[in-house]
């Protein structure tokens, strides 16, 4: 007498509350590490999550977890940008200048800290989603060069380089209207990628081993 083979269980999918439940937390975490740094109290993201603190930690068992949630869906969200910016069949350079701007609003720079002090940096969730936001960037780049757009002395980690920096408020400035100013000198920056080079840029194209090295 044969048995059946018992049938694997799907594994329940999440409920779409908790799963808003979740976008709230880390919508909220993200907003707070940009505007407080990563050690703001986990009761005070779940306050503005509007959860309790009991759903923070069903959802992230730890704040490393949270930080690298946070980290993988503001990469993800620039992603997407890239790849919408690719589907674009018009002037290519016009297309990289919206994505850099588009990456600019994430505030990487403000998540970069954690990313180097907080937790392991190399979780394969991490290194998954900066890969796929290099190789999307080079691509735009390559297709703007292509096009005779963009000059060819630059990296992705040139382009890396200034949307962290120009995207970051200075010292002792107010960080709620400085969007206005970020873009106005990002868009200084973008217009010196633009070919012919105007100059001979000092060193190498930067890439990201380059910026990655101790």
């Amino acid at each position: 007498m044969q048995t059946a083979t018992p049938v694997p269980r799907k594994a329940p999918r999440p409920r779409a509350d908790a799963l808003r439940n979740r976008e709230r937390i880390v919508t909220a975490a993200r907003e707070m590490f940009v505007e407080f740094g990563p050690d703001v109290p986990l009761d005070e993201i779940a306050r503005r999550a509007g959860v309790g603190n009991a759903t923070v930690y069903r959802n992230f068992p730890d704040r490393d977890a949270l930080v690298r949630e946070v980290v993988c869906s503001v990469m993800d969200r620039t992603s997407e940008a890239a790849e919408i910016a690719l589907a674009e069949t018009g002037d290519a350079f016009e297309a990289l200048e919206r994505f850099v701007h588009t990456a600019a609003d994430e505030r990487i720079s403000a998540l970069c800290p954690m990313v180097q002090s907080t937790f392991d940096q190399h979780h394969p969730d991490l290194e998954a989603a900066r890969e796929r936001v290099e190789e999307l960037t080079q691509q735009l780049m390559d297709r703007a060069k292509a096009a005779g757009q963009m000059r060819a002395d630059v990296g992705v980690g040139d382009v890396m380089v200034a949307v962290a920096q120009l995207s970051r408020p200075p010292a002792g400035t107010a960080c709620a209207n400085f969007d206005r100013f970020s873009h106005r000198t990002l868009q200084l920056f973008l217009d010196g990628l633009r070919a012919p080079a105007r100059s001979e840029l000092p060193g190498t194209a930067v890439t990201m081993e380059d910026l990655r090295q101790d």
